[in-house]
């Protein structure tokens, strides 16, 4: 899989204009599919949701999702909300402040996404577009005949400018409402759109691997999608578009089992197991049993399912005894747990074994590992492991083994901890060898970014007090000015200072947008090395910054202007 995973997924489901219906699946589709595309053992992506938001908060998240990728990145992008259709065919996605009657300014067009779409240079692009069609049109317009929107023509045209291509999937196609759940009745729990529902249930049960290949394709998924959302309702189609090389790996299938082509037992033990006889069927199962035992795969699977039919079909004596020869294929990692201890930061950590025991078949098996950290190569003594110890912290995770027969987890922990400082007296900053002078530098711990954005909310906060300040002297400069203490109003606003704390709230609202944009920056550029959590409080400053000092900007700007005009007739 792709090296670097991030999805973004809008859901919007409240609107302010009375033409846009209310939805009731939106909150439940990002919570469901947030929560399989986080599973590191299913999608193993990084998450981001975004909830109601407005045009331009909209149009804010989806160019940074698309932009500073490289080519190993692999972007999906979900959308649940209204799409309008104007007079001109022109598709746009609905924000919860969306007026139909202004379109460009307050949605998200379609063209917007497909050139962002077409501008990263992502690897992979996946668009999911869960979606209400409606058309939006003027008074006295007719309604054109096409009940079609015709979403996929929206992003076709211009290939994406680095990396493999992308893929755009569509609940419908039709100007009607895609399938919500017709049998909600009144205090029933919400559930996801017939669309996302099929995708979130593919992804989590693995049903969506269609060809049991242990992982799910995009192909794989839209078929499944595409099955599953014609069931339930044959009015509502799924689309799909794909210009990209090779096959996208979207998730892992972790309730596959490894399929091996079966020889059948031979034809007198098949006789012998449908023997009247229990006791010729009793030797015919230890015969079976025998073959169960041999190095030839096809030959041992071909034993275990004629087994599986013996329990299902026979005796009880006799499934007990087929039973208990099929407990022999059941994976036995050992040890079950694998822990690493103490290890520092950038060391090489010896590599500790995982034995499988049991039979050929049992001993046969495919590993995935849930943590990137952790490594995972087969050996001729069984599955070799290491870790990455690139990251601080304590590290804990998961070796998932998928058998014939059962599936087996084995835990693994390890703790990274910071290299030990080097003594000044011994190891010089500098080297004193020949050469090129060698500076070693200790190294920096990933907190910039969580620093400017707590930095950026602290002055955004500041310039609200200071607007504050700014509109309370106002108000005194204006009653001096009425009550004749000062004859112009500009002689009373410089007494009370109004100026300066107009132009130190701009200031200080402004460098706090630049202190957001810096730890964004520096979040995106250096992102391998900051933790979940800081990553999430990064952007959870940031963004408060950025609705406290947007605001003063703007007031603060109308302040300046109505100063000026008061100033000339006062």
């Amino acid at each position: 899989m792709g090296e670097s995973r991030h999805a973004l997924i809008i859901a919007n489901d409240a609107y302010e204009d009375q033409g846009l219906k209310k939805l009731r699946a939106p909150g439940h589709d990002a919570d469901a599919l947030s929560g399989v595309l986080r599973n590191p053992q299913i999608g193993d992506f990084e998450v981001d949701v975004l909830r109601n938001a407005s045009a331009q908060d909209m149009k804010t998240r989806i160019e940074a999702f698309f932009k500073d990728r490289r080519r190993d990145d692999t972007l999906v992008l979900h959308f649940s909300c209204h799409g309008i259709k104007d007079e001109s065919g022109e598709l746009y996605f609905a924000a919860s402040d969306t007026r139909l009657g202004l379109l460009d300014a307050t949605t998200t067009p379609a063209y917007f996404v497909h050139r962002c779409m077409s501008r990263t240079l992502a690897g992979c692009t996946v668009l999911f577009l869960d979606c209400c069609y409606a058309g939006a049109f003027s008074r006295g317009s007719s309604m054109k005949a096409d009940r079609n929107v015709h979403v996929l023509d929206a992003f076709t045209g211009a290939k994406p400018s680095g990396g493999r291509g992308r893929a755009v999937i569509t609940a419908s196609n039709s100007m009607e409402y895609s399938f919500e759940d017709a049998k909600l009745v009144e205090g029933s729990a919400v559930q996801p759109s017939v669309f996302t529902h099929a995708v979130v249930e593919g992804l989590e049960t693995g049903d969506a691997d269609l060809d049991e290949d242990g992982e799910i394709s995009l192909d794989d998924l839209y078929e499944y999608v595409y099955a599953h959302v014609k069931e339930q309702n044959p009015n509502q189609t799924p689309s799909k578009a794909v210009e990209m090389q090779g096959r996208m790996q979207l998730a892992h299938s972790r309730h596959r089992r490894i399929r091996i082509e079966a020889v059948p037992i031979p034809r007198p033990v098949q006789e012998a197991l449908r023997s009247r006889n229990e006791f010729t069927r009793l030797g015919a199962v230890g015969d079976v049993h025998a073959r169960m035992r041999s190095p030839d795969l096809s030959i041992a699977e071909g034993a275990r399912q004629a087994l599986e039919a013996v329990v299902r079909d026979d005796t009880q004596r006799l499934a007990g005894e087929a039973l208990s020869a099929l407990n022999n294929v059941r994976l036995k990692p050992a040890p079950a747990r694998l822990d690493f201890g103490r290890v520092p930061r950038g060391a090489a950590v010896p590599q500790q074994l995982l034995t499988l025991q049991g039979i050929p078949l049992a001993r046969h098996c495919v590993a995935h590992a849930t943590g990137k950290w952790l490594r995972v190569e087969e050996s001729p003594e069984g599955l070799a492991v290491s870790v990455d110890t690139s990251t601080l912290g304590r590290l804990t995770g998961e070796i998932a083994l998928k058998g014939v027969a059962d599936d087996a987890v084995v835990h693994v922990e390890a703790e990274v901890l910071p290299p030990p400082d080097e003594p000044p007296d011994t190891k010089p900053l500098v080297s004193e060898q020949k050469g090129p002078s060698v500076i070693r530098r200790p190294a920096s711990r990933p907190l910039r970014a969580p620093a400017l954005a707590a930095a950026a909310l602290a002055l955004a906060v500041t310039s609200v007090i200071i607007l504050v300040w700014a509109v309370a002297r106002t108000v005194y400069a204006e009653e001096d000015r009425r009550t004749g203490a000062f004859s112009a109003f500009a002689e009373s606003a410089g007494v009370h200072a109004v100026v300066p704390f107009l132009i130190t709230t701009l200031i200080t609202a402004v460098a706090a947008l630049l202190l957001g944009a810096l730890a964004r920056h520096d979040l995106s550029v250096r992102r391998k090395r900051y933790t979940q959590g800081a990553k999430s409080a990064t952007r959870y400053l940031t963004s408060a910054a950025k609705r406290c000092a947007v605001p003063v900007v703007v007031l603060a700007v109308l302040m300046s202007m109505a100063y000026n005009i008061v100033s000339a007739r006062w």
